[in-house]
């Protein structure tokens, strides 16, 4: 059994205020990281380097859409079959092959000669990665406790999202190499398979449930047993209605287009180079790591004294600044590339609270078992179907109207709806939150009146 460390809970909030801590939860927190990190940089090779593979392709603007959109809808179909196959197996065993060893999808990739190829190779390599979202996160959940799951998110995207800055740079400069994606590609893939075999070796799944405060000291075999899921637990997701508040939200989150065209945007919006223009992915990397770490500590404090209120208006908050960095950052024309510099790294400091508050936010309305389901919903299909129509159809629109167009009413005026809308997240929340927190309760006292316990 993982070995655990307890301090008591504040029953009257609803939610415990200390809970539980797992031993080596930061170690297991650093393989989970190099995972994300993987996805994330392959991801963000492609728009970063995107004039590269259009020159040497032959394809329009239009082409980069498609393949965002493409490898965001087919985590649609594969992520709820990679969390099903983490309840029939394993969750390690699905992240040691989808989010591993199926980088070798990303090197053949790299050998691609024409577009459609490309497409096919990396949309078979984001089927694989459609695996990571959910099932990190819900272990996230296991190893950390409702206390310190803000921070212990933010460490989680700000580290990989910090690595991914002092990459991206280095990654432009392969725009100076002869077919330069091609070796992006062909990198990452490797690294990749590598870290699969570092999963297999090092990693250790503590357990769904494990740094629950009610859980805690029952053994593992019997909180797996009274986590299994089924098909009617399944659809009792969609009853809770903070979730389908944030389910909602999250098809309103137009933010998500800046780490597709961010770079496309300063070639050709503002005539800069690849290479130069690929420099803000530094600024913006370190501020979207500040900005995990200041949401996850904001919202593990808020939470101590407004478990029920706070979150939601840190999460709300959040909408309306990125809105308004994003109007001075992209409907004004600035000549030198540090003022964007300086402007991608408020946006991203702003779009980085984002992940550290919401995550914690699903783990809080579901039980442990329903977590991966949850992230399913929220990440592989909400965010993708998200992500997918904003590049799609930005890619498209800015053919006819101009990225600067497209930037303005996705960027700025859908983020201030997205804003206005969680309004209505504020008193579902609160008894969501504490609906979990009575089933766990529940749980604690029919496991230890069990015989067999």
């Amino acid at each position: 059994m993982t070995e655990l460390s307890k301090s008591s809970g504040h029953p009257a909030t609803g939610a415990p205020v200390n809970g539980v801590q797992v031993k080596g939860r930061y170690r297991q927190l650093t393989l989970l990281g190099g995972t994300m990190l993987v996805d994330s940089t392959e991801a963000s090779l492609v728009s970063s380097l995107f004039p590269l593979i259009r020159q040497s392709l032959g394809v329009s603007l239009g082409a980069l859409g498609i393949l965002t959109a493409a490898s965001k809808i087919v985590g649609v179909f594969t992520g709820p079959f990679w969390v099903w196959a983490a309840q029939r197996w394993s969750r390690k065993s699905v992240l040691v092959v989808a989010t591993g060893l199926w980088g070798a999808w990303g090197i053949a990739a790299g050998f691609a000669q024409n577009f459609t190829q490309l497409l096919v190779l990396y949309t078979i390599l984001a089927a694989g990665y459609a695996a990571a979202a959910p099932i990190i996160t819900e272990i996230v959940g296991d190893l950390f406790s409702s206390s310190s799951r803000g921070r212990a998110v933010g460490v989680l995207y700000g580290t990989v999202s910090l690595v991914s800055a002092v990459i991206g740079p280095l990654k432009g400069q392969l725009a100076g190499v002869d077919e330069g994606w091609r070796w992006g590609l062909w990198g990452i893939g490797t690294f990749n398979v590598l870290l699969g075999f570092a999963l297999l070796i090092w990693f250790h799944d503590p357990g769904r449930g494990a740094a629950e405060q009610q859980l805690a000291d029952l053994d593992r075999t019997t909180r797996e047993a009274h986590s299994k899921l089924t098909r009617d637990k399944v659809f009792s997701l969609l009853k809770i209605r903070s979730l389908n508040i944030l389910l909602v939200s999250r098809l309103l989150s137009g933010h998500l287009l800046v780490i597709t065209y961010g770079v496309v945007f300063l070639v050709d919006v503002q005539g800069f180079s690849t290479q130069k223009a690929s420099l803000v992915l530094f600024p913006f990397g370190v501020g979207y790591f500040l900005g995990t770490l200041l949401g996850g500590g904001a919202l593990d404090r808020i939470s101590r004294h407004s478990p029920s209120v706070g979150p939601v208006a840190l999460l709300q908050a959040a909408q309306f600044a990125f809105a308004l960095v994003a109007f001075f950052s992209s409907q004004f024309s600035y000549d030198s590339i540090l003022v964007y510099g300086v402007l991608f790294a408020v946006l991203g400091t702003t779009q980085g609270v984002n992940p550290s508050i919401n995550r914690p936010m699903v783990m809080a309305i579901t039980p442990p078992e329903l977590r991966g389901a949850a992230f399913v919903l929220y990440g592989s299909i909400a965010e993708a179907i998200a992500w997918a129509g904003f590049s799609l159809g930005a890619g498209f629109l800015a053919d006819a109207l101009g990225l600067q167009v497209v930037f303005l009413w996705v960027l700025v005026v859908l983020m201030l709806v997205n804003g206005l809308f969680l309004t209505l997240l504020y008193r579902p929340y609160a008894a969501d939150t504490a609906r979990v927190q009575r089933e766990l309760d529940a749980r604690r006292r029919d496991a230890l009146a069990s015989p067999q316990t």
